[in-house]
């Protein structure tokens, strides 16, 4: 996310109307006159995006004094260890003004009531299309059992990983391409390599990186390639501290995410033995299921946001 984005929410009896703005050329004092509730999209990742962020807050709040909002909510890029602090005294709650809160990674503050978790999603930023279901997508045999294209990270369960891929020569019946160094950008070879892997994988090996979650989970989800996703909870401030041990991801299991969760890469080979004898209609099975729960993962959160945008801030004033 490389600038903010913008959300005009008119709100009308009970149908909220949005009109996203977005672009480089979206900067703090852009509002249009005609707006009385926004939500701010923002990028919390790192010290620069958070810089830019505070700018559109600082903003904002100069229209809410000046009664020229209603009412904001914000939409939070997080950072990957949950360390969020900053934008602890802009909300209603602390004494600031934004009444509302989603956040992606599993934060402790969620509560879901002023503050809910929402998903990362796919890599837009990085091109990722919107991936429309065909028949081949679903009924095509595919070459291979799994992939995994990304970063090997030194002493990370990534190298274990590629260890027991290795030891077992399952390597070769997978789709896999490392590198040493994380790289922002997809060119347009490497983007199409990585979904010609989604493709034509019935797995797609989601190890750990810096957070649990990733934007490989809800790309692999979009081409029918089930999620092998590593259930641990990565250093930070992440998780719900009232629970011992944390468990990350608790909005997709939340919602039934039909996905293989393992807590190490040892059990791997089973999976992939499974996996061996599964029929291709079996195959074909599995993705209309994960396919059509990831359409109803999306449509629900939709909904949902919708419905807490409404209630928030519709029946507040109709209160008032």
């Amino acid at each position: 996310m490389s600038w903010p984005i913008l959300i005009d929410v008119s709100l009308i009896r009970t149908t909220a109307l949005i009109v996203f703005i977005t672009g480089p050329a979206l900067l703090p004092g852009y509002f249009s006159v005609e707006m009385d509730n926004v939500v701010l999209v923002l990028n919390g990742r790192e010290d620069t995006k958070i810089s830019f962020a505070t700018q559109w807050l600082l903003y904002t709040e100069t229209l809410i004094e000046a009664r020229k909002l209603q009412h904001v909510a914000v939409v939070l890029l997080g950072n990957e260890h949950c360390n969020n602090k900053w934008i602890n005294p802009y909300l209603k709650k602390n004494g600031g003004f934004v009444e509302l809160l989603f956040i992606i990674y599993d934060s402790p503050w969620i509560n879901e009531e002023d503050v809910f978790q929402w998903p990362l999603g796919v890599a837009t930023y990085r091109n990722f299309p919107v991936v429309e279901p065909s028949w081949s997508l679903l009924h095509d045999e595919r070459s291979f059992l799994c992939n995994f294209l990304g970063t090997i990270y030194k002493n990370s369960s990534r190298e274990t990983l590629m260890d027991i891929l290795k030891h077992d020569k399952n390597n070769k019946l997978c789709w896999i391409t490392t590198r040493e160094e994380w790289k922002p950008q997809e060119t347009n070879e490497s983007l199409k390599n990585y979904q010609d892997a989604l493709l034509q994988s019935d797995l797609t090996l989601c190890p750990v990186g810096v957070n649990t979650e990733c934007y490989r989970i809800y790309e692999a989800c979009s081409y029918g390639s089930v999620p092998v996703v590593e259930d641990v909870m990565t250093p930070g401030n992440c998780g719900n501290a009232s629970t011992s041990p944390s468990t990350p991801l608790q909005l997709l299991k939340a919602m039934g995410a039909p996905f293989i969760f393992i807590k190490d890469w040892k059990e791997l080979p089973a999976i992939l033995e499974k996996e061996k004898s599964m029929t291709l209609q079996e195959k074909i099975e599995r993705r209309k299921t994960l396919l059509g729960w990831y359409q109803h993962f999306k449509a629900q959160l939709r909904l949902k946001f919708i419905k807490t945008l409404e209630r928030s801030f519709l029946m507040r004033d109709n209160k008032g």
